[in-house]
């Protein structure tokens, strides 16, 4: 079993920037590639951005292409989401998610594990 834990969320202005974190704990033989997600009230989860097991492997929302940066840590538990010029829009609760890919897969339906998610509010 695999336990993911986000963390950093909270309450920012527009053109403001928040960093989450995810970390990942179990068997790591369990996951690989790892995710962020987000889902808005009343909409339906979205992918945001995903990074292989190798870190120059990575995608992106073209939403927030440009704006956002997911890392990872070299013990490759942990990743990062830095999110800068923040607007309204990225309002969500913000999921991360990891399975047993090994690609930077943008498809919810491939991760195995998921957090419960922390919020994100972007003010006007």
């Amino acid at each position: 079993q695999v336990h993911v834990v986000e963390s950093g969320g909270g309450l920012v202005q527009a053109g403001g920037s928040l960093r989450l974190s995810c970390s990942a704990s179990g068997r790591t033989d369990d996951y690989h590639s790892m995710a962020w997600f987000r889902q808005a009230p009343g909409k339906a989860r979205q992918f945001v951005a995903a990074i292989g097991w190798s870190e120059t492997i990575t995608n992106y929302a073209a939403s927030v292409k440009g704006r956002f940066t997911i890392s990872r840590d070299n013990t490759k538990t942990t990743i990062y989401l830095q999110m800068n010029s923040l607007k309204p829009e990225d309002t969500a609760v913000y999921y991360c998610a990891t399975g047993r890919i090994w690609d930077a897969n943008t498809d919810g339906m491939s991760y195995n594990y998921w957090g419960r998610g922390t919020q994100v509010t972007v003010s006007s």
